[in-house]
């Protein structure tokens, strides 16, 4: 019998696990809040980890090294009846076809993240179903990385999942929320929020620039294993589509997203490249975003 066991054993480890698909860490700042419950701050934190990190958000088989790689930082700025004001910072990153890199692929910070929350609430997700402010803000950015990552690895693969955070925003718009909740939800309410964000994202408009995202991480990124210049090249071939997309729509929010996560990457790869494409990308950037100047300036110097 104990053989049997010991069999069946060997078999279960030999086959692939199933796993979920995000990897998350997650952390909560509430030093700037004094004189609270401090031990609600610990429980929220174990809710939205288990949240995030059991939850099945696709129907797609992730083996456990497969698992995205990503990280949620809350900073607690008041709580006042059971209200979290609160600055939120969400980043992913993939990994490099045949090296030890990983690569950023999401790095966006959400100033009006804003819950009500008490101790032991539970966090349950239901498709096209809100439930709470907490819930709908962190099952969206769920999709947001997901969404980005599958765009990472085939062309315009996140489709389905930025949909689904195109449903949760429709969802929040017809919750009854307090006005403070309601902020980030709103239409036209600001170019740089959740609606404005997933709406670009869905936009036809910018169907180049979401291609462009899959060339460079797969055609450029992951080619570099085998020829780091033509990688190189590949990256520097289209990054006119970033100015076409500022061109078209100074305002949107796609372009400052994607700069915020590659703008270091960048200038670590265009630093040992070519003259004429450091002169290329270096104007480039600086024309959309001139405001990271120090950062720029780096790929310039020796």
């Amino acid at each position: 019998m104990r053989q049997i066991v010991a069999i069946l054993a060997l078999i279960a480890m030999s086959i692939p696990m199933k796993a979920q698909e995000l990897k998350c860490n997650i952390s909560i700042n509430s030093e700037q809040v004094q004189g609270s419950n401090k031990a609600v701050f610990t429980t929220l934190q174990q809710s939205m980890e288990e949240f995030v990190n059991t939850q099945r958000w696709t129907n797609m088989t992730f083996q456990e090294k497969e698992r995205i790689e990503c990280s949620m930082m809350i900073v607690v700025k008041s709580v006042q009846d059971n209200m979290f004001v609160c600055e939120f910072t969400c980043q992913s990153r993939r990994p490099v076809f045949g090296t030890t890199y990983t690569t950023p692929t999401l790095n966006i910070k959400d100033a009006n993240f804003t819950f009500t929350y008490q101790e032991y609430d539970r966090m349950e997700f239901q498709h096209n179903t809100f439930t709470s402010n907490l819930t709908a803000l962190v099952a969206y950015y769920c999709y947001l990385i997901i969404a980005h990552d599958m765009d990472s690895f085939a062309k315009l693969g996140g489709t389905p999942y930025f949909q689904v955070c195109e449903d949760i925003v429709t969802s929040a718009q017809s919750a009854s929320l307090d006005n403070a909740e309601m902020v980030g939800w709103k239409a036209f309410e600001s170019n740089r929020n959740r609606y404005a964000l997933t709406n670009n994202l869905m936009d036809e408009a910018f169907k180049k620039y979401r291609a462009y995202y899959y060339d460079y991480h797969r055609h450029g990124l992951d080619e570099m294993v085998n020829n780091v210049a033509n990688g190189r090249a590949r990256i520097a071939k289209d990054i006119k589509v970033l100015k076409e997309a500022y061109n078209a729509r100074p305002a949107t929010y796609l372009v400052g997203t994607f700069l915020d996560a590659k703008s270091d990457e960048l200038v670590n790869i265009f630093k040992s490249g070519t003259t004429d494409e450091k002169k290329m990308v270096y104007e480039l950037l600086m024309d959309i975003d001139p405001t990271r100047q120090d950062t720029y300036e780096n790929i310039n110097r020796d």
